[in-house]
């Protein structure tokens, strides 16, 4: 794989921004009208509450756009997969402002595309597009987006089945639904996921489960999924990784893997506080805003559920980073202060908001050795509840795994 790689460290592993347990906002230092608008769409609280938090960290320092402010929020639907048209007009609609000077999706699902290639069509040539993590063919999204950022999926696939070993794992159950397996990115990383299984001695077996974008929403597919789980820890055994790609799914996941001793190595989407809190019933009231405090105690609660070393997820929330890292990176683009390092401006711009993570990153680059040069992969280290962080990206990921489509 053809990849910029930098393992970049902070000293200080504090963070006084928020995240999905609570919010302690800075004060806006907006003094007079900004001379341009930049625009963030999300998804809503039910499916992915990080990247509002993030949001509502950038309101509380730039302001809303209503209130004589720089950001712009708009929430797409939640049942988005059969609501297209909605996306869409959500999106492009923000290129209406004639003061919008970019516009970031978050996460890119979707219908972004369309909507990025509306603005286009409007002759909005003047407005930066920007996504994190998006759902549209990466050949349609490098056509429209100024700049993608993603998780290294292909990297986690090998990585995450390393980890999986390492806890002890003898099988390792992807749980997912068609709307995700048509995505690329996330197809690509299952056949790594095989591959990687099958030569380091893990049973990979995929099973179905409900798309909480679908007729059911979200709340019936996580009912549906808590009550499967049961039944698949019987027939796989508490020695099973129980892996899914969606966020709103891991809550039921993470409850009943830590009642029947399962494992967890970690989330699709990451964040500490995506899953964890709910399905443990722990209250992270008293460290809102505090990362590495809300890991310490969720770690607790799981050390004492006796579910030690079985757990893993990231320190930070990628989301909840990408909104705000995104956000400041396309204000340097405006001003003028963006260098011709873009992978080292993104980098930096999310080290402000994970201080003390340690960050491997690169460009996206297909199993023949092509890449996009405007598409922009970022992944830490998971965290391993009661055990700390895993380590395994000291080694690079062998050659075969990064040829697998």
């Amino acid at each position: 794989m053809k990849k910029l790689v930098g393992i970049l460290m902070l000293c200080v592993f504090a963070f006084s921004l928020v995240g999905c347990g609570g919010s302690q906002p800075a004060q806006s230092n907006q003094s007079a009208a900004p001379a341009y608008h930049i625009g963030i769409a999300t998804l809503g609280f039910d499916q992915s509450e990080d990247e509002i938090r993030g949001v509502e960290a950038l309101i509380a320092k730039y302001g809303k756009v209503e209130d004589g402010g720089l950001v712009k929020h708009v929430v797409l639907p939640a049942n988005f997969a059969e609501e297209q048209e909605l996306v869409i007009s959500l999106i492009s609609g923000l290129a209406d402002d004639p003061l919008m000077k970019a516009v970031i999706v978050n996460q890119g699902i979707q219908g972004t595309a369309a909507g990025f290639q509306k603005i286009k069509e409007a002759g909005r040539d003047d407005i930066i597009l920007l996504t994190n993590m998006p759902q549209d063919d990466p050949e349609v999204m490098r056509n429209v987006a100024t700049l993608i950022v993603d998780s290294d999926n292909v990297l986690r696939g090998y990585y995450d089945i390393v980890r999986a070993k390492e806890m002890g794992a003898t099988t390792f159950v992807h749980m997912s639904f068609p709307r995700h397996m048509s995505v690329y990115v996330l197809s690509r990383r299952r056949a790594i996921y095989e591959q990687a299984c099958k030569d380091l001695g893990i049973e990979f077996v995929f099973e179905t489960v409900p798309d909480p974008a679908g007729d059911i929403g979200a709340a019936g597919a996580q009912q549906q999924v808590r009550d499967m789980m049961p039944r698949l820890v019987d027939k796989y055994g508490k020695d099973a990784v129980y892996f899914t790609t969606n966020t709103g799914l891991h809550e039921p996941i993470i409850a009943r893997v830590v009642e029947l001793g399962a494992l967890f190595v970690d989330q699709d989407d990451m964040s500490p506080v995506c899953g964890f809190p709910s399905a443990l019933g722990v209250d992270l009231t008293d460290v809102a805003g505090d990362w590495p405090a809300i890991v310490k105690k969720i770690e607790a609660d799981i050390v004492a559920k006796g579910a030690s070393g079985r757990l893993g997820t990231w320190p930070y929330a990628f989301t909840y980073a990408a909104s705000i890292g995104l956000f400041e990176l396309a204000k340097d683009m405006i001003d003028g202060k963006a260098t011709n390092d873009t992978l080292g401006d993104i980098v930096k711009a999310f080290q402000v908001v994970t201080p003390g993570c340690e960050w491997v990153s690169g460009v996206f680059t297909y199993p023949d050795g092509s890449t996009i040069d405007n598409y922009y992969l970022l992944t830490m280290d998971t965290y391993v509840f009661g055990k700390g962080y895993s380590g395994v990206m000291s080694e690079p990921v062998p050659e075969k795994y990064l040829t697998i489509e």
